[in-house]
């Protein structure tokens, strides 16, 4: 087997070693309230800190909500005050001493927020229940029949959560990240914008193409304007809602076609890599789930556009990730279960196809 996988790849002046990067996954595990809410934890170091010493080139973080109405469950790592800094600059730190890049994914849930643990259940919480608020959305369509309707953002409203975005980026830079990236995938607040499913708007931030889109490109400006020019900017998107691929559902959904057009704009506003992945719209979409099943959504926008992507989704062995990036269907492979189950697979595949990964000096025997 040939090595593309640990051969280094280079953003603006960022240099990651190997291709070989861990996808964001929600961990569901910081206090709820209080002064430590949102604030990552020694579950959170020792989630990180174990993919690091593995090999993993670059590790980006869980969802890290922008505010507190954001976030995703009560329980969400957040970024919005200095005692989440702080805490996150030992997490960083660490990935850096051991040669991996730390990067954030800065998130907002929109109606998916206020929501249990996953773990029990991922029930919606009523904004008069213990830790429970009113979501807010694009537009006051629920994401399911029990969940609470959110209250449909006014354009003032929107505008203050950009500004949130910006200054989520600045205290991650100031938190040691190196790498950021806008959650537009998923089902969450960015998405919502984008999908004519869930966007019912009809002012500027709704109808159209631009309409809907223009929410994700003020995020993007917003961010990439505090973000230091030499080091990258990454996208996650949900190339399709899988509603439009089914001939049997009449529902309009994004697709794959709006994401090479969405993937032109956001590379000419400094976006430097499409984080692809697909779904989250809905509960019920019909979805072709498969080993590889959304590479060729992230082929394709490397193919039409040029832009470097990272590919993600049942991606499990050491060959048909070389595969994938040695064939130049994506530049890198983002893992998310696989390296729950084996957070040392990067050192594992380099064992066994020659490759090479950094270890730790506390490892080395003479």
């Amino acid at each position: 087997m040939t090595t593309t996988l640990f051969e280094p790849f280079t953003l603006r002046s960022l240099t990651i070693p190997n291709r070989i990067w861990m996808a964001a996954m929600c961990q569901y595990s910081a206090a709820p309230d209080g002064e430590q809410a949102g604030v990552p934890n020694d579950w959170h170091f020792t989630h990180l800190a174990t993919r690091a010493t593995g090999g993993t080139g670059l590790i980006i973080t869980e969802a890290t909500a922008v505010s507190p109405e954001g976030r995703i469950s009560p329980y969400d790592l957040g970024i919005w005050n200095d005692t989440q800094v702080e805490a996150f600059r030992r997490i960083t730190a660490f990935l850096t001493s051991q040669g991996t890049v730390p990067g954030i994914q800065l998130a907002h849930a929109g109606r998916k927020a206020s929501t249990e643990r996953t773990w029990v259940g991922a029930a919606p919480i009523a904004p008069g229940e213990q830790h429970g608020w009113t979501p807010v959305a694009p537009s006051a369509v629920a994401f399911r029949e029990a969940a609470t309707t959110p209250e449909e953002l006014t354009t003032e409203q929107i505008a203050g959560i950009v500004r949130e975005f910006a200054d989520a980026a600045r205290r991650a830079l100031d938190a040691g990240f190196q790498v950021a990236e806008v959650h537009g995938a998923h089902g969450y607040l960015v998405h919502q914008f984008l999908s004519p499913h869930t966007n019912r708007r009809t002012d500027g931030y709704g109808g159209d193409f631009a309409g809907r889109t223009r929410f994700a490109l003020e995020v993007v400006d917003a961010v990439r304007a505090v973000w230091p020019h030499d080091l990258p900017v990454f996208f996650r998107i949900s190339a399709t809602d899988w509603l439009s691929e089914n001939a049997d559902d009449d529902r309009e959904g994004w697709t794959g076609d709006d994401t090479v057009r969405l993937a032109k704009e956001l590379q000419a506003r400094g976006v430097d890599l499409m984080d692809v992945s697909t779904g989250g719209i809905v509960l019920d979409a019909k979805i072709v789930d498969a080993p590889g099943y959304q590479v060729p959504f992230a082929e394709r926008v490397r193919n039409e556009t040029g832009m470097p992507v990272a590919a993600v989704g049942l991606i499990t062995e050491p060959d048909q990730a070389q595969a994938i990036v040695g064939s130049g269907r994506a530049d890198a492979v983002l893992l998310g279960r696989e390296l729950l189950r084996d957070p040392y697979w990067a050192r594992h595949a380099a064992t066994a196809s020659g490759g090479k990964v950094t270890t730790p000096v506390q490892y080395h025997r003479s």
